[in-house]
């Protein structure tokens, strides 16, 4: 789990490391609408996760419940090697099993390379979003 926490920083890094505990307590504890797939080295070391879960709704999509990748994350390293590739088909399967015909995904605008990636396993842009918040 520790390792499974390193990776989750590394892809939130603005997120406490607490947070990231408690979320991962929580997706551990959870029946049924999440899951998390690991990737694993040749020589057994922990290198990558996608966490996916189903949402009754995701933007672009015309189907319900929706998987939705909730995070993935590959270790820089072991990149562009079928593991990131593997972790998703996992998601999708996981996803189809499910009874979702739709799969989705968000990435931050600036992250061409999770944009990129996406594109090349197959998922099309939908939505160009800007979110706002108000403290009150």
């Amino acid at each position: 789990m520790d390792v499974w926490l390193e990776m989750r920083a590394q892809l939130w890094p603005e997120t406490p490391f607490g947070e990231h505990r408690r979320e991962v307590q929580a997706i551990l504890a959870a029946k049924g609408d999440t899951a998390v797939y690991l990737a694993v080295s040749g020589a057994g070391e922990l290198v990558g996760f996608v966490e996916v879960s189903l949402r009754p709704y995701a933007e672009g999509c015309r189907t319900s419940p929706v998987g939705y990748v909730e995070g993935w994350y590959v270790n820089p390293g072991f990149r562009r090697q079928g593991r990131g590739r593997a972790l998703m088909t996992a998601a999708e399967d996981w996803a189809r099993e499910r009874g979702c015909r739709e799969m989705a995904s968000d990435t931050e605008a600036a992250n061409r390379m999770s944009q990129n990636v996406h594109r090349r396993l197959g998922y099309d842009a939908v939505a160009n979003l800007v979110t706002f918040r108000k403290a009150l």
